[in-house]
């Protein structure tokens, strides 16, 4: 590295730096990792594209029936630990949104798993919405760097999706506090998944309380509601409007999205995580 890239580089580092303390000092810092957990704090922990505002969706409406979840208002109602400095959190829902690779900490989680193949497509749309790939962006390109965890710096500093799922499977599974949730699983009978996560958030709730709540979340209703509230909720309200957040809510869209030689080198990379999980055979 020349001194003069170098010394670009630092000075970009201590930009950052003054940046974050500026807003630790002025507690406007968001939470993230650093959050306050107390002991009957809920996670809803997932890689990122993996169902998880989806199942903050199915958790509000599950938990407040007269009041449905919005984008609107879903940062108050289950917020995620990257919107709000921690001080803020404290006075809001404890039923929390988070990325992070395993966090000791945590008392209760319910982690959302996803096959990675759907990950990797939903990630690069998400990504082209965010504006952070342009456009034609070639999707081998990005199946590649996404495998090496070096597609964005806020997604790469949670590591590749297999360290991610390992570090909580293999740290948590078959502890009481913790619930694993199969995307897939959630698509094809989402009230039978509603009902498995219901006690860990203390409720008991009816068949029809859980209908109710799958209802108001069908994928014709969520695109219904992003359409509306799109440039009010404050992840996708900056966000290109030509591209949706709420895609397809299918599994398997890999198939039409991804060449053989992507499938191939996700297969090759976490073939014995994907083999372990049932994603393939």
């Amino acid at each position: 590295m020349s001194l003069s890239a170098r010394a670009k580089e630092e000075d970009g580092r201590l930009k950052r730096y003054v940046q974050a303390l500026t807003l630790t000092v002025l507690g406007k810092r968001h939470a993230g990792r650093s959050l306050t957990v107390f002991p009957h704090d809920v996670f809803l922990v997932s890689y990122p594209r993996s169902g998880n505002t989806w199942a903050r969706f199915l958790v509000g409406n599950l938990l407040n029936r007269s009041d449905p979840v919005t984008f609107a208002n879903v940062e108050r109602r289950v917020p995620t630990i990257y919107a709000w400095p921690d001080r803020a959190l404290r006075s809001l829902p404890r039923i929390l949104k988070s990325h992070e690779c395993f966090d000791p900490r945590y008392p209760r989680v319910i982690y959302i798993l996803r096959d990675p193949r759907d990950v990797s497509v939903s990630l690069y749309y998400y990504l082209l919405k965010m504006r952070d790939l342009s456009d034609g962006y070639p999707m081998d390109d990005f199946v590649a760097r996404f495998i090496k965890a070096d597609v964005v710096p806020y997604v790469d500093r949670m590591g590749c999706w297999e360290d991610h799922v390992l570090s909580w499977l293999r740290l948590r599974k078959g502890n009481p506090g913790f619930l694993l949730i199969r995307y897939e699983d959630l698509v094809d009978n989402p009230a039978n998944e509603l009902a498995k996560l219901a006690p860990l958030l203390g409720v008991d709730p009816t068949p029809e309380i859980i209908e109710r709540a799958v209802s108001a979340c069908s994928a014709g209703n969520m695109r219904s509601l992003e359409t509306k509230q799109s440039k009010d909720w404050l992840l996708t309200k900056k966000s290109r409007q030509d591209i949706r957040f709420v895609r397809e809510a299918k599994s398997g869209g890999w198939r039409d999205e991804l060449s053989e030689a992507s499938v191939q080198a996700i297969e090759h990379a976490w073939g014995a995580t994907m083999r372990e999980l049932g994603y393939i055979t």
